[in-house]
């Protein structure tokens, strides 16, 4: 049985611990249980099925026989991802570990990995869909909070995520909301942001990308919690997604369902909201124009 090259380790991860909860609640036995029949830690279960470590292949034979799982077609593939799930993919290369955050280093993976891609961003066009000029404007207001490495890093991370989903062959179905503020900041002046909101403009076309903008007159609205993506691996399951959040400092991938389930109903009740995927084009359209006469003097 040979391991697929191409499989994301985060992906792999993630199946190996949904099976492994199955399994345990199928049997009764509560993870203390576990840990004391196996002699391991309760840290040691609790970071397994969490998803923080990846189990041996040694570790998951001991739990199928604990909990009674016979070797068969479910047992090879949990083998092989648990394989996988171990193995460092460029994304944990010594390089990406040291310019960007655990947080974005699984997002690449489940992205790569994705069905439907569900973003609300209240403040900037969001790095996938941004220019290289957008982009370095926005690294570069960091300033002395990022190195030279740093932002090097993390701009062609945003353009490797950008070719990752509007290149990639059936690709994600990809659904954006912008608040109204990010179209109308100018970010790196008006010639970028010109350039930005064009660009913006022509990839909302894509038959897999759908943006609506939530405008100003809906008020105060739940996204003031800030920007947020929810990842679907398949069929909108909220056990088979994860929700990443962004943060001033900091950033996080949660795979919890409730937390996730939270953050799906703000996200639909926003798109609701929205001016819909037309009205939004021409309010780009409009403010780029905008942008173009007051460069024309």
């Amino acid at each position: 049985m040979g391991v697929t090259q191409g499989e994301p380790p985060a992906v792999a991860r993630r199946r190996v611990r949904f099976a492994l909860r199955r399994f345990r609640a199928a049997t009764g036995l509560n993870q203390s249980q576990v840990a004391k029949r196996l002699s391991w830690s309760l840290s040691k279960i609790q970071r397994i099925e969490g998803g923080e470590v990846a189990v041996s292949v040694t570790d998951l034979r001991a739990l199928f026989d604990l909990y009674g799982i016979e070797d068969g077609p479910e047992t090879d593939r949990l083998v092989e991802d648990a394989q996988i799930a171990r193995r460092q993919r460029w994304h944990e290369a010594a390089e990406y570990r040291r310019h960007l955050s655990k947080g974005v280093r699984q997002l690449l993976q489940f992205e790569a990995e994705a069905r439907v891609i569900k973003v609300y961003q209240p403040a900037l066009v969001p790095g996938v869909l941004q220019t290289s000029a957008y982009a370095n404007s926005v690294l570069n207001w960091w300033d002395k909070s990022l190195s030279a490495d740093d932002r090097r890093v993390r701009y062609d991370v945003r353009m490797l995520r950008k070719r990752q989903i509007l290149d990639r062959r059936a690709g994600p179905e990809y659904h954006l909301i912008l608040d109204q503020s990010a179209l109308l900041r100018e970010v790196g002046g008006a010639r970028v942001m010109a350039e930005q909101l064009e660009s913006l403009e022509e990839v909302s076309r894509l038959a897999n990308v759908h943006v609506r903008c939530v405008p100003f007159d809906k008020g105060p609205h739940a996204a003031v919690l800030g920007p947020f993506q929810i990842i679907d691996l398949g069929e909108g399951d909220d056990d088979d997604a994860v929700l990443y959040r962004e943060f001033y400092n900091r950033d996080n991938v949660t795979h919890d369902p409730d937390e996730i389930e939270f953050y799906r109903v703000v996200f639909e009740k926003l798109w609701s909201n929205c001016r819909d995927e037309d009205s939004t084009r021409r309010a780009i359209l409009l403010e780029s124009l905008r942008l173009r006469q007051s460069l024309e003097g």
